[in-house]
């Protein structure tokens, strides 16, 4: 594997985790006074976000983490 493609890899999984994070403090803005059921319905939509976007950020870890393990140990 050439340093561009884990370069490539590495960018991939930072990105996917900066989106994560921007999920994850989208739903805790939703976490607001307003207890009404709509901004409930809100929060567990932003919820799903939340779940989506670490799924994202886990296969992309792991595509960079198969990567250096190529690179280091011929596995």
């Amino acid at each position: 594997m050439s340093k561009p493609d884990l370069d490539a890899l590495q960018k991939a999984y930072k990105q996917a985790v900066d989106e994560w994070v921007a999920a994850i403090r989208a739903e805790e803005a939703l976490a607001t006074p307003n207890h009404s059921e709509s901004a409930m319905e809100l929060w567990d939509r932003a919820d799903f976000t939340v779940q989506d976007t670490q799924k994202q950020a886990k296969e992309a870890r792991d595509e960079y983490k198969e990567a250096l393990r190529k690179l280091h140990y011929g596995i």
